[in-house]
């Protein structure tokens, strides 16, 4: 994993927040959250509830303990840092975390349904089971967090879940990368709507996932010859 500055990962976390508002995955409230690992025991975090006008100064650097190191943060957001403390404590290969309330994505929470694999983009993420729902608790609190940790440990390769009438979760190497897992989630929970107003949503091939990753390397190949 690349090391970053603090600077640096703050000036990422903008370009992100920005991303998610040109993407149109960010709904009325303009609320999210938005984390970078800084280091090994350490995370940049949003310090407040609206992203709307994230600037530099706008974030705090906060232990995977918890403890607020610099910088300060808001009540709204208080109880949401061991929700991302802990999904860095869990999966040491990730490097962003983002929470918000992408309206398709968030849709499929509220009605407590998986998001399924149906659109051939999601395998370009390994993708390859569905989006699974965390059974709603207090958010922050230890039932909520808990749901959090069983769904990342039981699902090794999953970027994202979403929080049961509330919004999504989603984790990936980098913040950028993280950013797309949100855009193509939430594109894919738009299509899967609508196409279950025209029939419903038909399943991708069994094979699909492996020749999706064929594909991928040969072009990769291609690329480096």
């Amino acid at each position: 994993m690349r090391k970053q500055t603090a600077d640096q990962l703050r000036e990422e976390l903008v370009q992100v927040a920005h991303k998610l508002f040109q993407a149109g995955v960010m709904f009325k409230g303009e609320h999210a959250n938005l984390s970078a690992r800084l280091g090994e025991d350490q995370m940049v975090i949003t310090r407040g509830g609206s992203i709307a006008k994230l600037e530099k100064e706008d974030f705090a650097i906060v232990n995977l303990d918890g403890t607020v190191v610099e910088g300060h943060v808001e009540p709204v957001l208080a109880e949401v840092i061991e929700m991302h403390a802990a999904v860095y404590r869990e999966r040491p290969s990730v490097g962003g975390v983002i929470h918000n309330h992408a309206p398709h994505v968030t849709t499929f929470a509220i009605a407590h349904q998986p998001i399924p694999v149906v659109y051939e983009p999601l395998l370009r993420f390994g993708i390859t089971e569905p989006i699974p729902v965390v059974p709603w608790a207090p958010r922050g609190s230890a039932e909520s967090v808990g749901g959090i940790i069983e769904i990342v440990k039981s699902h090794p390769h999953l970027p994202a879940l979403m929080l049961a009438n509330h919004g999504l979760l989603a984790f990936g190497k980098t913040p950028l990368d993280t950013a797309q897992i949100v855009t193509t989630l939430d594109e894919a929970a738009e299509l899967i709507l609508n196409a279950r107003l025209i029939g419903g949503e038909k399943p991708l091939p069994d094979a699909a996932f492996a020749q999706v990753v064929e594909r991928m390397r040969q072009f990769a190949e291609k690329v480096m010859a």
